[in-house]
């Protein structure tokens, strides 16, 4: 019973969803896939460098210190 109410639903979101669909006015060429899944490669390369460079003052950043206790 459960699953043919969740079937239902889809069905009729589907249709509703497609008979009421507004029509588009762009064109994405098929090279503009490619051109966003670089840009995010790019992203992901920029961040990982920038974090090898920084790397030791990150850690020395997050890194606890005991105080040194002074003997007098």
């Amino acid at each position: 019973m459960m699953k043919q109410t969740i079937t239902t639903i889809c069905f009729l979101v589907v249709i509703s969803t497609t008979g009421f669909s507004q029509p588009v006015y762009a064109y994405l060429d098929p090279s503009t896939g490619s051109m966003l899944i670089s840009a995010v490669i790019g992203m992901f390369a920029t961040v990982g460098l920038v974090l090898k460079t920084y790397w030791y003052k990150v850690k020395s950043f997050f890194k606890k210190t005991p105080e040194k206790i002074d003997k007098q």
